[in-house]
């Protein structure tokens, strides 16, 4: 801090009018072209459900474009897409150390190296290239991640309207309420963050005060009935392209006579999952199933004849032929699993996932194993038991309902054409 402590208006609890109690500025309901722009960081769990959403607005008529790191982005976007880049090469391979250095540490340690040598940074180094895109794209209405600092900033020095795009949950559950230190001092690089910029009327970053959009619903999250009304959520956006993958993967593996389990750590914490992945092998080798490993090269070697091993997937066609996934607990693919009505075993590793698993055990779609200490027989046991108990399945297809009437990318584009 230089001096000063800055007070960053909370989200529960104290909620201020300027955070909870605003209303949505509305233009009017005509259908005229719009200009999007979407801010987001180099991780690809938090791209994917902009990029449905994306596609949603083009698809309107809307222009659409992205502030971010190409080489991240163009990989997940269709080919012709608009990018800016909002980069720093030189911060950008320092993320790539940051990364292996963060993986290995846990809880406060890991969020204060978080912001201080990633969201931080990263807001800083994306800060010219967002003004820039702002100022040659003209945007109506920027979409800004969480993690992505400078979109909110950029957005608030400019005088356009911002919105904020949550790819998980759990921040709206107040995380760090039992370490109010802590919590304080996220707010408090927030504060900072926003005075490097010369803003005085300091936000929470992360929520935007014209609308917020939560790619989830009560039924997986619990009570969100105390959001103000600009707090949208609307359950995963659905839809991206399969970046050709689909066409990769050997469909005809799949026999349809067995139950079909996928396997995933999601794009972050597959190179970490070594361990699981064999006591994941072992565990489904003598069950009569067939398993989908979403693994690295070399993790398994010689798999038994009921697993497949591949790098990448199309993972919502994939999903389409499952019958339940084991997963780390990355919002995503919980989520992307549940729309598909399909129970799960969670193996949270970091970050939000503990929470995520919480909220799928409190839904009742699945059970929860530990990660690092899991036994091949504890794993086969969750897994026999959310294959076979049909309130798992019963559960998953309650907030797969939920999911569906939410309207997912279609009501985002719907809230988005209202705030301009």
């Amino acid at each position: 801090m230089r001096g000063r402590r800055v007070k960053v208006p909370s989200l529960l609890g104290d909620m201020p009018a300027s955070l909870g109690g605003g209303a949505l500025s509305l233009r009017g309901e005509d259908t005229g072209r719009r200009r999007f722009l979407f801010v987001v960081p180099p991780l690809v769990g938090h791209i994917n459900p902009t990029v449905a959403l994306a596609a949603e607005l083009t698809s309107r008529g809307h222009r659409v474009a992205w502030a971010g790191h190409r080489e991240t982005l163009e990989p997940l976007l269709r080919p012709g897409s608009r990018i800016y880049p909002a980069e720093d090469p030189e911060l950008t391979a320092k993320l790539q150390d940051a990364r292996r250095e963060w993986l290995g540490l846990r809880g406060p340690a890991a969020l204060k190296f978080l912001w201080e040598e990633f969201i931080v940074p990263l807001g800083h180094a994306m800060m010219p290239g967002v003004e820039a895109a702002i100022d040659r794209f003209r945007p109506d209405a920027i979409i800004c991640d969480q993690q992505a600092l400078a979109g909110p900033v950029a957005a608030r020095l400019n005088d356009v309207p911002w919105v904020t795009s949550a790819t998980t949950s759990a921040e709206f559950t107040r995380p760090l309420a039992a370490m109010p230190l802590v919590e304080e001092w996220v707010r408090e690089q927030i504060g900072d963050f926003q005075l490097d910029y010369e803003i005085e009327d300091l936000l929470d970053l992360r929520f935007s005060d014209h609308l917020v959009l939560v790619f989830s619903t009560a039924a997986l999250m619990g009570d969100t009935s105390f959001f103000p009304d600009h707090f949208a959520f609307i359950g995963p956006a659905l839809g991206r392209p399969a970046a050709g993958a689909a066409a990769d993967f050997p469909w005809e593996w799949l026999d349809g006579k067995r139950p079909a389990v996928l396997v995933s750590l999601g794009t972050v914490n597959g190179e970490a999952g070594e361990r699981f992945f064999r006591v994941a092998a072992e565990a489904v080798a003598d069950l009569d199933v067939q398993a989908v490993f979403v693994a690295p090269e070399g993790v398994l070697p010689d798999p038994p004849d009921n697993i497949l091993v591949r790098p990448h997937v199309p993972q919502l066609k994939v999903l389409e032929r499952m019958s339940a996934v084991v997963t780390h607990g990355g919002h995503n693919t919980v989520c992307e699993s549940l729309a598909h009505g399909l129970p799960l075993v969670v193996a949270p590793i970091r970050d939000d996932q503990p929470i995520i698993a919480r909220q799928v055990e409190g839904a009742g779609a699945g059970l929860t194993v530990r990660f690092a200490r899991a036994s091949a027989g504890e794993l086969a046991e969750a897994l026999f038991e959310v294959l076979t108990e049909d309130s798992f399945t019963e559960a998953a297809e309650r907030v797969r309902a939920s999911f569906a009437a939410a309207g997912g990318a279609a009501e985002a584009a719907d809230r988005l054409e209202k705030l301009t």
